[in-house]
């Protein structure tokens, strides 16, 4: 595997004496072990990161992987979030003595409390379980979790008190990811027990905060009916959130139709939408002197590049995404995982959409995995606030 970065990747090391912590909470490295094709892989993640590598490298799998970590930290099951378990236990791989095939997942998540890692490993078979979660701030083990009795639908929990008594027993569930749960189980009276809930909740709110953005063209060409205005993941609303956007932030708006107007065939002078008779509305792109085009006419590179631009410029507020709500918004970072974001672009628009997702993400307050083909790759190497993971053998 291959790392090129302008930046500094992910750190698993504490940081130097005196060095100020970032506010918000944020995903600086991925690790995933004998999770399909991945072993032993280490993913530095920087505000802008891009995997690349040929067929069957594993690209689309990392993603999975981090999807996987933020649905689980969203409190979704194990069987919801992985419904087919043995499909991610890497193939050729022998039960052990009682049976049992699995695979690990984890991330060090960066911000006010430090470095902080998860590390999860997972049961597959004979049954899907959590079998084994570790909390670890420093170095030092803040949360533990251990399957004792496989007859038993639980796991044994440990975290640090550091008061009368040292460390706190009791069973999880062992279906749903112990570090969510501990917000709920700690008081937070003592100094240990506000150190591990200040690692919980760091590792939470960075990993929850994330939406899987796969814009399908033919489902974006329809009419569709007036709903909430969240642009859901396959963005097949698009005509929907336009008609909530193009009104309410005006400055976003126009940055918007001036990025598409660079990423489409042709000039692009507005993005308007129109009310059916039917009631449902259809965005039109403007072109100048009174002509529009319903942007279901747009070719498919066309329609992916303003949905990806769409999402860039909007962030969470008009997402189908579930971000900590106790906490502002102006201490989370929201991390759009993007799988092909370059397909059905030609080179100019996927320069564009690069260019616009490198500044989107410079300030902070986003983030972007993606995976992208070599030609977009070796054209963003380099390219300042951008990290660049070729994931080839």
């Amino acid at each position: 595997m291959t790392v090129i970065s302008s930046i500094s990747s992910g750190r698993t090391a504490p940081p130097p004496a005196g060095a100020a912590r970032p506010a918000r909470p944020f995903v600086g490295e991925l690790r995933l072990d004998a999770f399909a094709s991945h072993r032993r892989t280490v993913i530095p993640l920087g505000p802008l990161t891009l995997l690349t590598g040929g067929s069957g490298s594993g690209k689309s799998t990392a993603l999975r992987g981090y999807e996987a970590l933020a649905r689980l930290a969203a409190g979704d099951t194990l069987e919801d979030v992985f419904p087919d378990p043995g499909a991610w236990v890497p193939e050729g791989v022998g039960a052990d003595a009682q049976g049992r095939r699995g695979f690990r997942l984890g991330c060090t998540v960066e911000g006010p409390a430090g470095p902080v890692r998860l590390d999860l490993a997972v049961q597959a078979e004979p049954s899907l379980r959590i079998v084994g979660e570790r909390l670890t701030d420093l170095g030092e083990t803040l949360l533990s979790t251990a399957l004792r009795d496989p007859r038993r639908s639980s796991v044994q929990a440990a975290w640090h008190t550091a008061g009368v008594v040292p460390v706190t027993r009791a069973p999880f569930p062992d279906d749903r990811l112990g570090t969510a749960l501990l917000p709920l189980r700690v008081a937070g009276t003592t100094d240990g027990q506000l150190r591990v809930l200040a690692a919980a909740e760091q590792v939470v709110v960075a990993l929850r905060s994330a939406f899987v953005c796969d814009p399908q063209p033919r489902r974006m060409r329809a009419a569709v009916p007036v709903g909430e205005g969240r642009l859901t993941s396959c963005c097949d609303n698009l005509a929907e959130v336009l008609y909530r956007t193009h009104s309410q932030c005006a400055q976003r708006h126009a940055r918007l139709v001036a990025s598409a107007d660079t990423g489409c065939a042709g000039p692009v002078t507005g993005l308007t939408v129109e009310r059916l008779e039917d009631g449902t509305v259809q965005a039109l792109a403007g072109r100048g002197a009174g002509r529009s085009t319903p942007i279901g006419r747009l070719g498919d590179g066309e329609l992916r590049y303003l949905a990806h631009a769409l999402v860039l410029l909007t962030g969470p507020h008009v997402l189908v995404v579930d971000p900590a709500a106790e906490v502002p918004s102006a201490m989370q970072a929201l991390t759009v995982l993007a799988d092909g974001l370059d397909r059905d672009l030609d080179v100019r628009q996927a320069g564009e959409l690069l260019a616009l997702a490198a500044a989107i993400c410079a300030d902070g307050h986003m983030r972007l995995l993606g995976t992208v083909g070599e030609a977009a790759a070796a054209a963003a190497r380099g390219t300042a606030g951008t990290t660049v993971v070729d994931l080839a053998p």
